[in-house]
């Protein structure tokens, strides 16, 4: 497995921006496809955007497509999500999270970074 460890979030307006960054360690990060996830008091956790170990491949959940952006950095071991028009619903906790690609399921996970919206 590889650790994982968020930073970037923080108190912002809506409508405002925020970049998350999560650094990894332990194991070679190109290896990995990554994913951002976040989880708000009393809901399921929410799958917000994966990226393939290139780079060259990306996905988004509904409810972030064409606000939130995801990218990576090999070089530095980085995976962002950059966040934009921020929206109350949008407070959570953020995880980013790793797998190897052969299989479905996120097996490395971050210990969270908070995203507080106020409207």
């Amino acid at each position: 497995q590889v650790q994982l460890k968020e930073s970037g979030g923080g108190l912002v307006q809506a409508g405002g921006s925020l970049r998350l960054s999560c650094v990894a360690s332990g194991r070679t990060f190109s290896m990995y496809e990554m994913g951002w996830f976040r989880q708000a008091p009393g809901k399921e956790r929410e799958f917000l955007a994966s990226i393939s170990r290139s780079g060259s491949n990306r996905s988004y959940g509904d409810s972030v497509k064409g606000r939130f952006g995801i990218s990576r950095d090999n070089a530095e071991n980085t995976v962002y999500l950059q966040m934009i028009d921020l929206k109350p619903e949008d407070t959570a906790v953020y995880y980013c999270a790793a797998k190897m690609p052969d299989t479905s399921v996120y097996d490395s996970w971050g210990q969270g970074t908070q995203v507080t919206v106020s409207s």
